[in-house]
């Protein structure tokens, strides 16, 4: 994947396919959630094991610090994801139905079979700052149905698909 303007670098892989292909031009905006909320069929970016730095200044010296003078392995993994439940909702997968608070997903996102319902076979509540995310791959990506709904604290940004 191809980055620009304020974001983190990365592998965008097919877990994102047919709607996002690796080698896609995005660019990932991190303010937008500080004043909106994230909706339903947003693409963010996420740290499913969470953030080892935040974005402050200071930690971006210490990660500079840590990377270049210490040397580092800094291990931070993130993917891109879509939103598929918010805060206080429950999700349910039954064969190929999402279900929402007990209605059926209307949505398009999802090119292929899910084939693996996970965690979400049985109702998954959400709480009040988790999300339930799922790659639009549904037959091969690693999303919500392994790793559990994402706190908004693991949230990096917001991804806008650039054209051309």
């Amino acid at each position: 994947m191809s980055c620009t303007g304020n974001q983190e670098p990365g592998s965008l892989t097919t877990s994102m396919e047919a709607n996002y292909y690796d080698g896609e031009n995005v660019i990932v905006n991190k303010f937008t959630y500080n004043i909106y909320e994230p909706e339903r069929f947003d693409v963010i970016t996420i740290y499913p094991y969470g953030k080892v730095y935040d974005d402050s200044f200071k930690d971006f010296i210490t990660r500079y610090v840590d990377k270049y003078i210490y040397k580092k392995d800094i291990k931070e993994e993130y993917y891109i994801k879509r939103i598929i439940g918010l805060p206080g909702e429950t999700v349910e997968i039954d064969g190929e139905d999402i279900y929402i608070d007990g209605e059926v997903l209307e949505e398009d996102y999802g090119k292929t079979d899910i084939t693996f319902p996970g965690i979400a076979e049985d109702t998954v509540v959400l709480g009040d700052d988790e999300y339930f995310v799922l790659g639009d791959n549904r037959g091969i990506s690693k999303d919500s149905r392994s790793f559990g709904a994402v706190k908004k604290e693991n949230i990096g940004g917001k991804v806008i698909k650039l054209f051309g």
